[in-house]
C-alpha cells in the first residue's frame, strides 16, 4: 500500500511532545503541524483497520496518554482514521472547519469528560415490584392460574411494564438530580445493553473531578446491592467534540 498515516486527534500547537506510548501496530508517535493545529498520528501498516477491541482500546489509550502528559485539550477522531497526504487533511478539515475547530478548542480548555453507565437486575427488579405492590402481584398471579382474554394479559402486561419504566425512571431522575448541576454540559447516549438504564457523559472542570467521583460513589452506596455503576473519569472528549453542534 502507498505510504498512509493513522490519525488519533487533533490539538492546538504545538501539540504533544516526547509521548513514550507506542500507537497502533507499534508505531511510534509522531505529530504533523498545520497552522494552529497539530495532529497526532503513527506510521499506517494496514489499509484499512477493524474495528477490534484491541485496535479501539489502542487507539483511547494514545488519546489518554496525551492527556495524562499534560495535553489535556484534544478534538479525538474517530476510530479508523487514515490518509495518504497532509494537503488533504488541510483541505478537506482544517480550511473548512477552521473557525469550528478553534471554538471546539477554547470549549474543552480546563475541562475534561467522564462517563456514568448505570446497570440493574431486571429480574429483581421485577420482583421487587411484585413484592411492593400487591395489586400488580394479584393480576400477575391470575395469569398463571386463570383462562384470561388477550385483552385482559395484554393489559396486564402493559400495566407491569409502565411500573417498571416508572422504577427505571425514578433512579435516572435520581442520578440526573445529583450529577447535572455539576457538570457544565451533559449528554445521554444510546443504552448498549438490555441491562443498561442509563448512559451520560459530562463536561466538567479539570479539577473537580475528585468532587463529581465522590458523587458517583454516594450513588453507588446509595443503591448498593441493587445498581452496578461504572465511572469513567478519564476520556477523550468525545461527546463534547462534535462538529457541527
Amino acid at each position: 500500500m502507498s505510504h498512509a498515516f493513522y490519525l488519533y486527534g487533533i490539538f492546538p500547537a504545538p501539540g504533544p511532545v516526547g509521548l513514550t506510548l507506542e500507537g497502533l501496530d507499534r508505531q511510534p508517535l509522531k505529530t504533523q503541524t498545520i497552522r494552529e493545529f497539530t495532529l497526532l498520528y503513527s506510521d499506517a501498516q494496514q489499509e484499512r483497520y477493524l474495528t477490534s477491541r484491541r485496535n479501539l482500546l489502542g487507539h483511547e489509550q494514545v488519546l489518554e496518554h496525551a492527556m495524562t502528559e499534560g495535553y489535556r485539550t484534544l478534538l479525538p477522531l474517530q476510530f479508523g482514521l487514515t490518509i495518504h497526504s497532509w494537503d488533504s487533511v488541510d483541505q478537506q478539515l482544517l480550511t473548512p472547519q477552521r473557525e469550528a475547530l478553534n471554538h471546539l478548542f477554547t470549549k474543552l480548555v480546563g475541562r475534561r469528560e467522564v462517563g456514568v453507565k448505570v446497570f440493574w437486575q431486571p429480574e429483581a427488579e421485577l420482583e421487587q415490584l411484585m413484592t411492593d405492590n400487591q395489586l400488580l402481584r394479584t393480576q400477575r398471579d391470575r395469569l398463571q392460574g386463570s383462562t384470561l382474554s388477550m385483552d385482559q394479559v395484554i393489559h396486564v402486561g402493559q400495566a407491569i411494564e409502565l411500573a417498571i419504566e416508572a422504577r427505571q425512571q425514578a433512579i435516572i431522575q435520581v442520578f440526573q438530580q445529583t450529577l447535572n448541576p455539576l457538570a457544565i454540559e451533559t449528554v445521554e447516549n444510546t443504552l448498549l445493553t438490555h441491562t443498561m438504564i442509563y448512559n451520560a457523559a459530562y463536561l466538567i472542570p479539570w479539577e473537580d473531578e475528585s468532587p463529581f467521583g465522590k458523587q458517583v460513589e454516594a450513588l453507588d452506596r446509595q443503591f448498593e446491592g441493587r445498581l452496578k455503576i461504572r465511572y469513567n473519569n478519564l476520556t477523550a472528549p468525545y461527546n463534547f467534540a462534535r462538529l457541527g453542534e
